[in-house]
């Protein structure tokens, strides 16, 4: 049994911990600097189809050719809500949807159109910033099936909510594309979530108030690290309803890591409501998504859900984890030689530019939250 003075000595360590400042790192910076042979969402589960409907797996190509892998959330029929620093500079995304596994997904389609938030610093996409939130177009509309639907987007009113000791989740496929083959099986892993002012301890003022931050729900491996950039953070609501709660933005770099026990931050949707409707036309607050859900099914080869979500549940870390090592991806590889023999990279790295100002242009203004 501890005596008084050793117990003090842990509560002093303890607060320590809590108040350590943290660098924070994009994850695709984390697993450049680790073995990637044997990285995924861990201590979590292999998703089964159906489970995640909302989860987009997206592949972005910048102007070298380069392919790298976030995340994102299907939040209407034409729109995809991702992280700002997953787009930025690139130019062209390859959108899976409907995806348990990535060789067979409901939908797969390419976008060029995307509008990252204003205040967001498009040429420092290596920084982390507030403020990270994107929204993608989808030049192809979705076709809503049981294994593909659209996510409610969190709310005006709990836009700044304290989920503090909440349960939440998260979901993702995998790293950096060229670091390595990503796991074809879509994983997820319960989280708990962390109030803004305890995050802050570790991340100073990047934890704003449309930060939300989630850390290990009972194990210290289980994270977002081994998951996606830009993908979703969802909390069930009293209704058994999933919301978007946060968007994937930045973890514990360092010499701390991914497994430390500290929080990753995630980009809150509900302040920007406003600059979602001035984007894109549409009211996520107000979707009717009763009906969206009843969308005619086209045939597949994809069983249903056989199996229940399993509960959180207090248990040990047995250290074991595995991962089956997918072969390249045949559209992205499709892709990647359509771009280099229509377009040569001198010319790709013009048309972005081009493009750009006219993005620019077209900017749709901030509006102070």
């Amino acid at each position: 049994m501890l005596g008084s003075s050793g117990l003090l000595f842990l509560l002093v360590l303890c607060g320590q911990s809590l108040s350590q400042k943290v660098k924070p790192y994009f994850i695709e910076d984390i697993n450049k600097d680790v073995d990637t042979t044997n990285l995924r969402i861990v201590s979590g589960w292999e998703a089964t189809p159906g489970q995640h409907p909302h989860h987009a797996a997206l592949r972005m190509v910048d102007p070298t050719g380069g392919v790298f892998a976030c995340g994102g959330s299907i939040v209407h029929r034409e729109w995809v809500i991702t992280a700002a620093h997953c787009v930025a500079g690139r130019i062209t995304v390859v959108i899976r949807a409907g995806v348990t596994n990535l060789t067979t997904p409901e939908y797969i389609s390419e976008s060029t159109e995307w509008y990252n938030y204003p205040t967001y610093d498009d040429t420092r996409p290596n920084l982390v910033q507030p403020n990270d939130i994107s929204l993608l177009r989808l030049h192809r509309p979705v076709v809503f099936t049981r294994y593909l639907q659209p996510i409610r987007v969190q709310s005006s009113a709990d836009a700044f909510r304290n989920y503090d000791g909440l349960t939440v989740y998260a979901s993702g496929h995998g790293r950096l594309w060229t670091n390595g083959a990503t796991p074809e099986v879509l994983n997820w892993v319960y989280l708990r979530a962390v109030a803004n002012p305890t995050c802050a301890l570790n991340f100073g003022t990047l934890i704003t108030p449309n930060a939300i931050c989630a850390r290990f729900f009972n194990v210290t491996s289980q994270s977002t690290c081994q998951g996606d950039s830009g993908g979703p953070l969802v909390h069930v609501d009293p209704e058994g309803v999933p919301i978007l709660i946060g968007v994937t933005s930045f973890v514990a770099g360092g010499e701390f890591g991914c497994h430390s026990g500290f929080p990753a931050g995630f980009i809150r949707p509900g302040p920007f409501h406003d600059w979602f409707y001035r984007v894109s036309g549409v009211d996520f607050e107000n979707l009717d998504h009763d009906e969206v859900t009843e969308e005619p099914e086209p045939e597949t080869t994809t069983s249903p859900p056989t199996t229940v979500t399993p509960e959180p549940e207090e248990e040990e870390d047995s250290g074991e984890d595995s991962e089956e090592d997918s072969e390249e991806d045949p559209d992205l590889s499709e892709l990647l030689k359509k771009l280099e023999v229509k377009v040569k990279v001198k010319v790709k790295v013009n048309k972005f530019k081009l493009k750009k100002k006219v993005h620019v242009k077209k900017r749709i203004p901030a509006r102070s939250h």
